[in-house]
């Protein structure tokens, strides 16, 4: 099935007339003009029809004669913040977001991005782990539980969800888990609904997913590591988990690391180069996941399983396992240089 912003999708023949009829019935305001492989060639909008008519144009032109051929546009990467910005400083209320190949990969409007939306999805936060890295700080206090910015992290994190109109949490807890009940209750302080999944003994990223109860609505679930500081838009990961048709989605983030010592290049037992000290650059597992309805149900009970495992499994089953990169603010607090990098970054960013 087309998503909504696909059924303005026209090529560069087709007539003022044709294009008028797709405007009007897709009610967007807006055509979008791509070649076959989707790359975008230009947008019109019902103005720019009507100017081309008080022109002399025929309805039985082509689009492309009137289209604009450098709109603005917007990059996978661009937050919701950046896209508001765009749309209000030029006056737009749609902007085509295109790939880096120049594939259009959805349109947004300013109107949906200034809705509040409301999603069934639950929320899955793991917040059990015996945070060993932070120590002094978790020896009386669960690491979800340890103040940024004046509140606790999982809070911050709580509260991030319900901007983007998440309200169903589920929270795995096992170290000092009355603590983290006792703070958070069942949500109705934020008008949520938190429900706690007691883990026994530690289960692993996964594992605990398969405590979750069986009467779960049949949409996918987000999973997220209870210790991690964003700024991602959770809905628009969540739309992007759905357009890809993915068993799973797995956020990754670039990570960069120095060598610190020359790298030896060799061919043989001869010594081809040596770069000193390089740069390399790999994408990591970003701690945050969605997960289709059908393969949450097929985690055991009471089994230990990490989350690269159970990934692994689904791509030697040959089911989509889908990326999205983040290249929003993420800082993953494990140890105690992060947690007071975290410190610094709040006033900035939260």
């Amino acid at each position: 099935m087309k998503q909504h912003w696909q059924q303005v999708l026209i090529r560069a023949e087709t007539t003022l007339r044709t294009t008028i009829e797709v405007i009007d019935r897709a009610a967007l305001q807006i055509a979008l003009v791509v070649d076959d492989e989707d790359k975008l060639l230009g947008v019109v909008t019902d103005g720019d029809i009507r100017r081309a008519l008080i022109r002399g144009l025929s309805l039985e032109h082509c689009v492309s004669e009137v289209m604009n051929k450098r709109p603005k546009l917007a990059a996978l990467q661009d937050t919701k913040a950046q896209l508001i910005a765009i749309m209000e400083g030029h006056h737009l209320f749609q902007l085509p977001v295109v790939d880096e190949n120049g594939r259009v990969v959805r349109l947004e409007s300013l109107q949906a991005l200034y809705k509040q939306p409301s999603f069934p999805n639950p929320v899955f936060l793991l917040a059990g782990g015996l945070g060993t890295r932070l120590r002094p700080l978790t020896d009386d206090c669960p690491k979800p539980l340890l103040e940024i910015g004046g509140k606790p992290i999982l809070e911050t994190i709580i509260e991030n969800f319900l901007k983007s109109g998440f309200r169903e949490f589920y929270i795995a807890v096992h170290y000092r888990a009355q603590q983290i009940k006792d703070y958070f209750g069942d949500g109705g302080r934020w008008g949520i609904r938190i429900k706690y999944i007691d883990e026994i003994e530690p289960m692993g990223t996964a594992g605990a997913i398969g405590l979750l109860p069986d009467n779960l609505p049949d949409v996918p679930i987000i999973v997220m590591n209870g210790d991690i500081l964003t700024q991602i838009d959770f809905s628009r990961l969540l739309a992007y988990h759905n357009e890809q048709q993915a068993m799973a989605t797995l956020c990754v983030r670039q990570y960069e690391y120095q060598v610190p010592y020359g790298v030896v290049s060799q061919e043989q037992q001869r010594i081809v180069s040596i770069e000193e000290k390089p740069l390399q650059s790999c994408l990591v597992n970003a701690g945050i996941y969605v997960l289709d309805h059908s393969l949450i149900k097929s985690i055991a009970k009471q089994k230990k399983l990490d989350m690269p495992t159970l990934l692994n499994q689904q791509l030697a089953l040959d089911e989509v396992v889908a990326m999205f990169p983040i290249n929003d603010y993420w800082l993953d607090i494990g140890r105690e240089a992060d947690f007071l990098r975290a410190q610094g970054d709040y006033s900035n960013f939260f």
